[in-house]
């Protein structure tokens, strides 16, 4: 099959993912245009034995790092769209790891490969890109955990992240305790609690009350992912690897704000 028909379904996501980086349509279709004329002209470059997305990224990731422009802040250039704005705040090699897991949904080894680093330095990519949403965002964490082991694990990832803990609740009752106290952005919230209640319970008298965003770190995943409505948009699976609850927690925190600022301009 000829490059150019490998790549064509792609298209459309490259521009969204160079768009996003660069901050302007102009600028981000410039990018993938070079992309193009790069690979027609040196067909070489197309890793056969890869994803043929994974590919395209990787040639665009070359681009991106032989020019200088690089989305550099200008004010007499705003940005397209307020999540462009909110993109801003991490430097370009977190944001674009941040980018190919939580847009473009690449996995964290397809992401690595298109970057040219190992696991190791992508995970501390996704880590620092963490940080700098938190310092725009930061916000107190309500965690639902009955194991003291894993609760403190995840407070460790929580404050490693330039989060508060506002508390760790083992029980429903606890939790809705907690949450009542106001003041909190964000829930991390496990199913199965010590007196036999229910996280899922815990969470869904919390959302009466206020709207937040809200991450399970469950062994039971079958008890959500039933194809009912409502299903959780963040969902981990225990065990878990921490940068995996780093990149979810900057995640739903992200988009949340993002989405809060869309609502606010439309309104």
């Amino acid at each position: 099959m000829a490059i150019a028909q490998k790549i064509s379904p792609h298209i459309p996501y490259l521009r969204r993912y160079a768009r996003a980086l660069t901050g302007s349509q102009k600028s981000g279709d410039a990018y993938v245009a070079a992309v193009i004329e790069s690979l027609l002209a040196d067909p070489s470059s197309f890793e056969q034995e890869l994803n043929p997305k994974v590919t395209l990224y990787k040639v665009f990731t070359k681009i991106w790092h032989s020019l200088r422009i690089n989305r550099q802040k200008s004010e007499s250039r705003p940005f397209d769209h307020d999540i462009d704005n909110k993109l801003d705040i991490i430097t370009p090699p977190a944001r674009q790891a941040f980018l190919l897991l939580s847009i473009e949904d690449f996995s964290n080894a397809e992401a690595a490969a298109i970057l040219d680093v190992n696991e190791k330095e992508f995970d501390e990519l996704l880590t620092q890109a963490g940080r700098e949403i938190a310092e725009q965002i930061a916000t107190n964490v309500l965690i639902i955990e009955d194991e003291p082991i894993i609760a403190m694990d995840v407070e460790h990832i929580v404050r490693s992240l330039g989060h508060d803990v506002a508390g760790i609740a083992r029980t429903h009752n606890e939790a809705v305790a907690i949450a009542r106290k106001g003041g909190i952005g964000l829930v991390l919230a496990d199913i199965q609690l010590a007196d036999g209640s229910s996280g899922i319970n815990a969470v869904n008298e919390i959302l009466q009350n206020i709207e937040l965003p809200v991450i399970f770190i469950t062994a039971y995943p079958e008890r959500l992912l039933t194809g009912e409505r409502p299903e959780p948009t963040f969902l981990i699976t225990k065990p878990f690897q921490p940068e995996t609850v780093k990149a979810v927690i900057s995640q739903a925190l992200f988009f949340e704000s993002a989405a809060h600022t869309l609502t606010r301009k439309s309104a």
